[in-house]
């Protein structure tokens, strides 16, 4: 039996913080003390897979794709814990999460959280509206979006490695994610005060949108701080199982 060095892909550095007390997410590659290697790479497939890229080259014999996820399925509240058996793409991609080691962290989770699972679409853009995420559940499936998993998901397969993608819904079906958000962050997801104030003076009712997704993300936190308290994704729980990295 073969042990894991689990390597996760954070795309925000507020995401990869509860992952382990005084993480140093200026550094390309860094390890846990549990052995684990983390990189924040910041949000896009492009920069997901590099620094997936990155994991493998510093001896992650599996990956994870770890953070937030915005809510497409109605009945995913902000918070909701979602650990997806399939990560797709607008063009048809399609690949499975290594179902094993979903499984067992369902377990894990489910000892303190419910979990959900399904399918999990990973967009080129952020979905803002209402209506948008309507039409992409019903046309996709997917009960949630993010901008990261699926490239990762293709890094693990070029190497035959287990995948999984853990995220919590930040912003549900139901919540429009506020153009101030989207204007004033930046490619690695930092939100920039001044561009924030400039595009709240442009759209002063955008403000009302951003104080519910605050309390959004409060509950996302918590979530996402549940889950790392598990310690399920520690190396010595997963053994890697050989062949494809849905196994």
């Amino acid at each position: 039996m073969t042990l894991n060095v689990v390597g996760i892909v954070c795309a925000l550095a507020t995401e990869a913080r509860h992952l382990g007390p005084g993480i140093r997410t200026t550094e390309r590659v860094t390890s846990l003390p549990d052995g684990t290697l983390l990189t924040v790479s910041g949000m896009g497939c492009t920069a997901a897979a590099s620094g997936a890229r990155a994991l493998m080259d510093a001896g992650a014999s599996a990956l994870a794709s770890w953070g937030m996820a915005g809510g497409l399925d109605p009945a995913l509240a902000p918070g909701a814990i979602f650990l997806p058996s399939e990560v797709i793409g607008p063009q048809g991609a399609a690949l499975s999460t290594a179902r094993v080691w979903r499984e067992r962290l369902s377990v894990a989770v489910a000892t303190h959280r419910p979990v959900a699972h399904g399918k999990l679409l990973t967009s080129s853009k952020a979905i803002g509206s209402v209506s948008d995420k309507a039409a992409l559940f019903r046309e996709t499936g997917a009960a949630a979006v993010d901008m990261e998993s699926l490239a990762i998901a293709e890094m693990a397969l070029t190497r035959d490695l287990p995948f999984i993608a853990v995220r919590v819904i930040v912003d549900s079906a139901h919540d429009a994610l506020p153009r101030a958000v989207t204007v004033a962050a930046d490619s690695a997801g930092h939100l920039r005060l001044w561009r924030l104030i400039g595009a709240l003076a442009r759209a002063p009712g955008d403000l009302a949108p951003l104080i519910r997704l605050a309390r959004c993300y409060r509950a996302a936190s918590r979530s996402l701080a549940a889950v790392a308290r598990t310690g399920a994704l520690a190396p010595h729980a997963f053994p890697v199982a050989s062949g494809v990295a849905g196994s």
